[in-house]
């Protein structure tokens, strides 16, 4: 059967009472813009409780699938026939007619799945649910019912329109990007901080961000890697900023002037007044970072406990519990691991200490950053002001 539709299904959004129409128009809005590169021209609408994205003509099908399997809100989308109600015959023409076209093999066990949204309908749900049946063993005398575990679920919706499908394709779940506010991701190059933007950016958050980049320290190489993972992650999150700092004359300052034990600590909480002062400025209500507790030095209990201390946004950390191992699961998934390993390094593995602080106690911390006063000051000005902005 040619499939022309896609049938999308969302779960959180159908409990959101009186606002739910705001979450279903985000929702298609951000189909319209998944599909937007896809070959094809498509039409997404809402009705009656349901989203379709329906193709006008030709279209790239796997891309279609592809586009709509990174979309936060969808839970399953179905390729779909949609048809006009003609009466009990042309429904069971129709759902034969799809088995026939989907299934090479009909040697499988089915069941009939009905929906009657519109009461009007002549037929009950188990009418239709056995009629169908019947029609379909007649029609194909190998398959067979089984009502309780069937390798086939064959849907049959009724509405306005009767809709037909067998196959469910996993969606993200979430919820529609641009429903929870907006936040300012730390982005570095390494593995967890992509995922960090990802998982945020799962509950609706609209997603900036800010890299912090070293030169000579770090190479151009190092700058395109963390550009490159922006693009993986905005494929899910949609269009994001990102600013890149040059962070090396205030890192050479903290070298210099403060404790080498403390520097990883310092260089931290300055990197978070830096990207308040851009999270402010683009009306964002929150930090995000990849840190987990216990992963690293910086980022033990006490460790974040003095690098929140700098901020006065509320800090996100959506790995804060997980083990590497899951983390690097995750970007696998997302499609991040590979680049994220490329042997680039950034401007948090050049200057650290041999010997980190685990446990830093904010008053030593605050007594150490006064080191810096008069001489830090009009390098983050600079930084601030020669900041690199690259629409992603």
């Amino acid at each position: 059967m040619n499939y022309q539709s896609f049938l999308i299904k969302y779960g959180e959004i159908g409990i959101k009472g009186k606002n739910r129409y705001l979450f279903e128009d985000a929702l298609v809005n951000q189909i319209r813009f998944a599909l937007k590169d896809v070959d094809g021209t498509f039409h997404v609408r809402k009705t009656d409780g349901r989203i379709f994205a329906e193709a006008d003509g030709a279209f790239d099908h796997d891309g279609a699938v592809e586009a709509l399997s990174k979309v936060f809100g969808i839970v399953r989308f179905c390729p779909v026939k949609v048809i006009a109600d003609e009466g009990f015959e042309a429904l069971s023409e129709a759902v034969c007619a799809h088995i026939e076209e989907t299934y090479e093999k009909k040697d499988f066990s089915f069941k009939v799945e009905t929906r009657r949204a519109r009461k009007n309908y002549p037929k009950q749900s188990m009418e239709v649910n056995a009629d169908l049946g019947e029609r379909i063993l007649e029609t194909f005398p190998e398959t067979r019912v089984d009502v309780h575990t069937p390798e086939v679920r064959i849907h049959v919706e009724i509405r306005n329109e009767i809709s037909i499908y067998s196959q469910e394709i996993e969606g993200p779940c979430g919820m529609p990007v641009g429903t929870s506010g907006k936040a300012m991701l730390l982005l570095s190059g390494g593995i967890d901080s992509p995922v960090a933007g990802y998982m945020t950016a799962k509950r609706g958050v609209t997603i900036e961000a800010v890299y912090f980049h070293a030169p000579p320290y770090t190479s151009d190489r190092a700058k395109q890697k963390v550009i490159d993972l922006a693009k993986i992650i905005s494929v899910y999150t949609g269009p994001m900023k990102l600013y890149v700092v040059n962070f090396t004359d205030i890192q050479l300052a903290i070298y210099e002037h403060c404790p080498h034990d403390e520097l990883t600590i310092i260089m931290r909480r300055f990197m978070m007044q830096i990207a308040e002062h851009f999270a402010k400025a683009d009306d964002c209500l929150g930090l995000i970072t990849g840190e987990s507790i216990g992963q690293v030095a910086s980022q033990t209990m006490q460790a974040l406990f003095c690098t929140d201390d700098a901020a006065t946004l509320p800090v996100y950390r959506p790995l804060i519990a997980f083990d590497k191992q899951d983390i690097v699961h995750l970007s696998e998934q997302i499609g991040t691991y590979e680049t994220s390993i490329l042997p680039y390094e950034d401007c948090c593995t050049i200057f650290v200490a041999k010997h980190p602080v685990t446990k830093p106690r904010l008053e030593r911390i605050v007594l150490s950053e006064q080191k810096l006063d008069g001489i830090v000051e009009p390098l983050v000005e600079k930084a601030l002001a020669d900041v690199e902005i690259v629409e992603i």
